[in-house]
């Protein structure tokens, strides 16, 4: 007779929320997608960093894919999360996934390079950047501070190398890295 194993496993495909209202739920990864979620450590580490900041903060999620870095701040306390993601199935998964939390972000449609380059509806107290890879990243930082509210905040992450670039009229506050990411939280103009 086989012996069952009590301890709990990690659902192939999912993601799970580390801390807050829904600490320990899980977020399904949509199959057939290139999202590359960001882990579990990592993300401990960039909500140790914003404890002062999420609280009550508007914050964006570009790029959202699973939505895990939009989904976690709304666990954490946030006002509000707009997720910015252009695969349609993508874009389902986060609507779903919002219907099982009981919460209403905007989830936009859309490039978010082609978003940026338009008139900020709002300007953002916590803004969420990790492109693929592929996806040159300067050019979007130089688009966001007119989409920052004077104490906003962006994290960034990054393949190494080459790692987080520096940027003019921006201060790394926090940078770290792990495996072979690095990642940071970057303040614009007034709010350095």
């Amino acid at each position: 007779m086989a012996k069952r194993s009590n301890a709990r496993r990690k659902p192939q495909g999912s993601v799970r929320i580390i801390a807050g209202e829904w600490r320990g739920r899980r977020l399904v990864v949509a199959p057939n997608t290139s999202v590359r979620p960001t882990p579990d450590r990592v993300r401990e580490t960039l909500f140790n960093w914003l404890r002062e900041d999420i609280v009550g903060a508007r914050c964006l999620d570009l790029y959202a894919g699973t939505g895990v870095l939009g989904f976690e701040s709304l666990s954490r306390g946030a006002a509000e999360a707009w997720f910015v993601e252009q695969d349609p199935v993508l874009v389902a998964a986060l609507g779903a996934q919002a219907e099982v939390f009981d919460v209403q972000p905007r989830i936009i449609r859309q490039d978010a390079g082609s978003l940026l380059r338009g008139r900020a509806p709002q300007r953002f107290d916590v803004v969420f950047l990790d492109p693929p890879y592929a996806v040159p990243i300067e050019p979007l930082l130089a688009l966001l501070p007119d989409w920052l509210s004077d104490r906003g905040i962006v994290y960034v992450e990054r393949p190494l190398p080459p790692g987080l670039p520096e940027q003019e009229g921006a201060v790394w506050r926090k940078r770290s890295h792990g495996g072979a990411v690095e990642y940071g939280l970057l303040r614009f103009g007034a709010a350095i």
